[in-house]
């Protein structure tokens, strides 16, 4: 029997992730199904079968797009890393056409999309978290900054909602010098620069998004790659700090700690990452992803398969998982090249059938 695995919104990475579901230590045929809204997206060139997914739709369309899809494909299982507040809570539904959703609880998924939120609840929780303040305005974006720059820390802003990293800089009002222009580029805006574009944006009548002003947190992140039940009960946590193209394995209970802390406050459910940082020598909350990390497929240098796992989890009640993680190893990340077959017409309305070799490196 072959197990259908829809990878929806899938980015690069995601193609370590399509390695370790083929290479599962069962011995389960996996069928890949990957979409994206880009049809040049390369994770669909190393799909079985891929799909383009609908841009700019409201909620309930794309559930509706993947209820289609799913009861189409006869699709086992859906992980879902975007979206999410549009799939949430139909678990139901999709169990109805015969698919088992990966998803965390819509609660969760609301909460942490702001990050304000995610800030406020943790904090009440006990969870360390950095000073912070919102922005929605140019005079609450000096305010803010005029308070938190009595710490003497660089500053930064982020849009509070679900932006990735889109939208953060470092707020600098320093003049550019030569030797700014010697060094890689960094994300820098001056405070003036971001307040007059709040300006203009509210005087047009554009939307502006709430910004969080918070310190700028040097050093390496620590990004805590998590399984957990459907209750929120951590199984498993593997910390790696991220340095440039280095990432360590961390053998740190406290920092899985603050994750199994958050995970179980959340009642967060399968694949999900903290991200934390260092403020003053002490590890502070960054920000909470109700859902699996680009970087997830690292974690296989630890010995555990963890998208298997969560499959397993989903399907089974059981993650498989009976001995801990291999931690402490220092890994770099290097560039990797797959060749794909030519793109062809595909016989299924709106999807493309195309194999690949994968090459790792």
């Amino acid at each position: 029997m072959t197990l259908r695995v829809w990878l929806s919104s899938a980015g690069a990475a995601t193609v370590q992730v399509m390695r370790l579901l083929r290479e599962n230590p069962d011995g389960v045929a996996v069928t890949i199904y990957a979409s994206n809204v880009d049809p040049s997206a390369a994770a669909l060139s190393a799909s079985d079968v891929s799909a383009i997914e609908p841009r700019y739709v409201s909620n309930e369309d794309y559930a509706q797009f993947a209820l289609d899809f799913c009861r189409t494909h006869r699709i086992d299982v859906l992980i879902p890393p975007r979206r999410l507040d549009a799939l949430a809570g139909r678990a139901a539904e999709f169990a109805a056409v015969g698919t088992s959703l990966m998803c965390s609880p819509l609660s969760a998924v609301t909460a942490l999309t702001s990050k304000v939120l995610t800030y406020e609840i943790a904090g009440a929780a006990g969870v360390p978290v950095p000073p912070w303040r919102e922005a929605t305005d140019a005079d609450e974006l000096y305010a803010a900054v005029d308070e938190l720059s009595l710490t003497g820390e660089t500053l930064c802003i982020k849009p509070s909602g679900e932006f990735s990293a889109f939208g953060f800089r470092i707020l600098d009002d320093r003049p550019l010098t030569m030797a700014h222009l010697r060094v890689a580029p960094r994300p820098v805006a001056s405070v003036e620069a971001v307040a007059g574009a709040m300006r203009r944006a509210q005087a047009d009548g554009e939307f502006v998004p709430p910004l969080l002003v918070m310190p700028f947190l040097e050093g390496p992140e620590v990004s805590i790659d998590c399984l957990s039940t459907p209750r929120g009960e951590l199984l498993i946590g593997i910390a790696r700090a991220k340095q440039g193209r280095f990432r360590m394995l961390l053998d740190d209970p406290t920092l899985v700690d603050i994750a199994r802390r958050i995970v179980g406050h959340f009642e967060l459910a399968y694949l999900t990452n903290v991200q934390l940082r260092y403020r003053a020598g002490e590890p502070v909350l960054l920000e909470v992803n109700p859902r699996p990390s680009a970087g997830l497929f690292h974690t296989a240098f630890a010995d555990v398969n963890l998208p298997w796992a969560a499959v397993r989890l989903l399907l089974q009640g059981d993650s498989g998982l009976r001995t801990p993680p291999r931690l402490g190893a220092c890994l770099a990340v290097a560039e990797a090249v797959m060749e794909v077959a030519p793109q062809r017409e595909s016989p299924l309305p709106g999807a493309a059938h195309r194999s690949a070799d994968l090459v790792s490196g």
